[in-house]
């Protein structure tokens, strides 16, 4: 078969290399239509892939997509793909419409929805801007992959796709995870948290949705805990809130015991440092670093929302609202009992197994028909 994966940046294509590389090893010819601003991750330079330059934007609004649509439409009427699976709103939006043709001819087009942005608490405009362009391309969308248990639900209810498939997230390798070794007190000496502190951990990009600045507000909320516990908050990530972030830090009085590490290749090692990994986002789909943390056996405070519930139950972990402080704080404070960490750490372990890497690449075969 040949195959087509279509994303917005050529960064989201970090996500599939395994499933790339096992496509190849089939003997199926698999090519990449992205925006190549940037370039593709290094695991695909051994790989004989075909890439795209195809100029989406990550802007609804920007002219750019006319000229993705055109390009797009262009390239699968020449090639003729047998799928096209297309991933991110506006590559899936551009994609779907330029594919219309070509799925009357057989090519099958599927889509991976990885968290629709219109969800149970989203903004009202949310579901203005995004919910109907959803419901309308669904018709042009032979299968609809969603990757959490509320996405699922709403796609079997209100989309007009063929198939609609639940797939657990894109897969990590558990055994790869697990067995990392780290020096936790050479990596912690090296971003600055003392060996004997209490390290919370987020990893992600710093922007608003991550929602970083609750965790700093319910740390100034028990400030003689933190102090006492000698409690500190790292986060590995760039993003346009870093200055906020540490100035919110510095005005809470928590500046000392607050790392922003920025960008970092060293994830893995990093949950194997840390104590407890806090992901206090308002909107996710299903995230690959809360499963990273839970395969190195890291207990978990996450915001209640998609995707989070679906990996974290109450034997791993405390669920909290985005939106109060005071739900982190106590959640926090729960955390600083050694064994309750241990239990927790160890009850993610094995309840993470089931969004491995193979159980992901089995479900994309059969949707494959491979």
């Amino acid at each position: 078969m040949r195959i087509l994966y279509v994303t917005t940046i050529s960064m989201t294509m970090m996500f599939f290399p395994e499933q790339v590389k096992r496509l190849l090893a089939e003997g199926h010819s698999v090519d990449i239509a992205t925006n190549m601003t940037a370039p593709l991750i290094p695991a695909y330079d051994s790989m004989d892939v075909k890439v795209h330059h195809i100029p989406f934007s990550r802007s609804p609004f920007s002219r750019d997509n006319l000229t993705a649509y055109r390009q797009l439409k262009k390239l699968v009427e020449q090639e003729r793909y047998d799928i096209v699976h297309c991933h991110t709103p506006n590559a899936a939006m551009v994609t779907r419409l330029a594919c219309r043709k070509v799925r009357k001819q057989g090519t099958r087009v599927i889509y991976t929805a990885h968290g629709f942005h219109f969800f149970k608490g989203a903004p009202l405009k949310n579901w203005l801007m995004f919910y109907p362009v959803e419901k309308f391309c669904s018709y042009f969308t032979d299968t609809l992959i969603t990757i959490n248990s509320e996405d699922y639900a709403l796609a079997k209810k209100k989309m007009h796709a063929k198939e609609v498939c639940y797939v657990p997230g894109v897969g990590i390798d558990v055994s790869r995870i697990s067995a990392v070794s780290v020096d936790r007190c050479k990596k912690r000496a090296e971003v600055g948290v003392p060996k004997d502190a209490l390290l919370l951990l987020s990893i992600g990009e710093l922007n608003v949705n991550k929602n970083h600045q609750v965790v700093l507000h319910a740390l100034s909320q028990i400030k003689d805990v933190v102090e006492q516990n000698n409690i500190h908050y790292a986060i590995a990530g760039v993003g346009d809130q870093e200055q906020n972030l540490l100035s919110l830090a510095e005005s809470l009085g928590l500046k000392d015991r607050f790392h922003l590490l920025g960008y970092r290749k060293d994830a893995l090692e990093l949950y194997k440092a840390a104590d407890v990994f806090v992901f206090p986002s308002h909107r996710e789909g299903l995230s690959v670093s809360l499963m990273e943390s839970m395969a190195s056996g890291l207990p978990a405070v996450v915001s209640k929302i998609r995707g989070n519930v679906d990996l974290i139950d109450e034997k791993g972990g405390v669920h909290c609202d985005p939106f109060k402080a005071e739900t982190f704080a106590d959640a926090i404070c729960k955390m600083t009992d050694g064994t309750t960490r241990e239990t927790m750490g160890a009850h993610n372990k094995e309840a993470v197994r089931k969004f491995s890497l193979q159980n992901v690449l089995e479900e994309m075969g059969k949707i494959y028909k491979i």
